[in-house]
Order: C-alpha cells, then sequence, then structure tokens
C-alpha cells in the first residue's frame, strides 16, 4: 500500500524515525542496518512495508529494497513475526542472513534472540531456493555510525529486553570495546542477552 516514503527527517533513534512528508509524520520501525544507512541530512527515502492488524497499523522502513525482500520474505515463514524479523535484521547483516540461508547454517540464524532451532530450520527450509534465485550477495551494502551507550540501551529495551540485564550488559561490552559503535554494542549485547 505505502512502497516508499520521502521527506524530511525528523527524528532518528537506532530502532525508529520520524519522517515529515507534506506536514503529516510518520513513525517508521527500522533495523540497525537501516539506522547505519541514514545519511543525517535533512531529506530521506526509505522503502516501506505496512503491516495491518486489528489493533495497529505499523511501519517499516529499509534504506535498501533488497533489505525489505529479505523482511518478507522472513515473514512468510511460520514462527517469525515483524518483531523477530527486525531483530535479525538489527542482529545480522542482509548479506549474512541471506547466505546463512543459502548454506544452511542453522547456527547462526538460531544464534538471535527468538528464534529456535525448529524456526531456524523451517527458515532454512523454506526460504533457501527462493534466496539462491533471487540475491546478489554482493548487493547489501555495509556502513558504520557512531553513537553512544545510551541510545543502544534505549533500543535493547524497544527490542523487548529487560533494562537491568540490558544495562549490565552494554556496560560490559562497552569496557572491552571502548569505540564500538551503537550497532556493534547492540550486536554484541544481542547475542549475550
Amino acid at each position: 500500500m505505502i512502497a516508499h516514503l520521502q521527506g524530511k527527517l525528523v527524528e532518528k533513534n537506532p530502532t525508529e524515525v520520524v519522517i515529515d512528508c507534506n506536514g503529516v509524520g510518520y513513525n517508521i520501525n527500522i533495523s540497525l542496518h537501516t539506522y547505519s544507512l541514514i545519511p543525517d541530512s535533512e531529506n530521506i527515502k526509505l522503502f516501506t512495508y505496512l503491516q495491518i492488524k486489528e489493533d495497529a497499523h505499523v511501519l517499516f522502513g529499509f534504506a535498501e529494497k533488497s533489505e525489505r525482500e529479505i523482511f518478507k520474505l522472513l515473514l512468510s515463514v511460520s514462527g517469525i513475526g515483524a518483531g523477530i524479523a527486525r531483530t535479525m535484521l538489527s542482529s545480522l547483516e542482509p548479506k549474512q542472513i541471506i547466505k546463512s540461508i543459502a548454506s544452511g547454517d542453522v547456527a547462526t540464524i538460531q544464534s538471535i534472540k527468538g528464534i529456535g532451532s525448529k524456526t531456524a530450520q523451517r527458515a532454512i527450509l523454506d526460504l533457501k531456493d527462493k534466496v539462491l534465485k533471487v540475491y546478489d550477495l554482493d548487493e547489501v551494502s555495509i556502513s558504520q555510525d557512531n553513537t553512544n551507550k545510551d541510545e543502544a540501551l534505549s533500543a535493547l529495551e524497544v527490542l523487548g529486553f529487560n533494562r537491568k540485564l540490558a544495562e549490565k550488559t552494554v556496560e560490559r561490552i562497552v569496557k572491552e570495546n571502548p569505540n564500538a559503535s551503537i550497532e556493534n554494542i547492540i550486536k554484541l549485547a544481542l547475542k549475550t542477552l
């Protein structure tokens, strides 16, 4: 229904952005991968996926069409909802997800919070052929962005983690890696929480 939004970036944090399109502010849920690719410029464009449920209409935004397509593929797997799909795209780069599915790497997919061995195996079984047909493994780009511990904690809370547990984990990560970007802090935290 809404294929993309282009407008003025009003607010940006690791889990969502607000884009003003001609006076209407759209709240869009994003992954860490998209967060790292969004420029700090005033005007941006995000490809979107609108999820309609009985109690909510939720917009998900992606810096790249390929990430949106992976998100839609993940949603087609029984046991993977929008929250888990977003966590997958925040924990692993889209390219890593594609490679893991294509190579049948259950351990990598299972390492993501909320995914057990059966769901990981089902994702590989359901998506392996589609991924091999559709994706060129070089088309997903990687980028770094710098921010702080508080934003990482906020993002982990939005993703559903206990604040006190997340604080301890993030403190340890920042102590070990003082120059870690927000994406790296959150990715490391997602692996240990």
